[in-house]
């Protein structure tokens, strides 16, 4: 392989493990403010919650592009599947094949928006 696509290929990587820690962020954050708020748990869920938010954004800075419109677009479809999936584990929620057709959608276009070939 050239040079520059073992660099891509590690860019691509470190992308997508940002992604996941991420959305591990994000989604657990907001999920402890619902429950927080929902559940009646109380401050500290909350409180994590919004520790939790504000440290999916630091994250999210360390993304190797530099846009953050292409950045937040792109979590936007991490977050869709993520949440469908955090639900169906933390919650039992059972998604119905639409539920996972348009995941599958949301991960395409994230996958897309952060990795198609640019001419820049």
């Amino acid at each position: 392989m050239d040079p520059y696509g073992r660099l891509r290929g590690m860019l691509v990587l470190r992308s997508a493990a940002l992604f996941v820690v991420a959305a591990l962020f994000e989604i657990g954050g907001a999920w402890l403010v619902w429950q927080g708020v929902r559940e009646n748990r109380g401050w500290l869920w909350m409180v994590g919650g919004v520790l939790a938010l504000g440290a999916y954004g630091f994250v999210a800075t360390f993304q190797p592009d530099a846009h953050f419109g292409r950045i937040l677009a792109a979590y936007g479809g991490i977050f869709v599947a993520g949440s469908i999936l955090w639900g169906t584990v933390a919650d039992g929620y059972r998604p119905d094949r639409w539920d996972v057709t348009g995941a599958l959608v949301c991960l395409a276009g994230m996958a897309v928006i952060m990795w198609a070939p640019r001419g820049n």
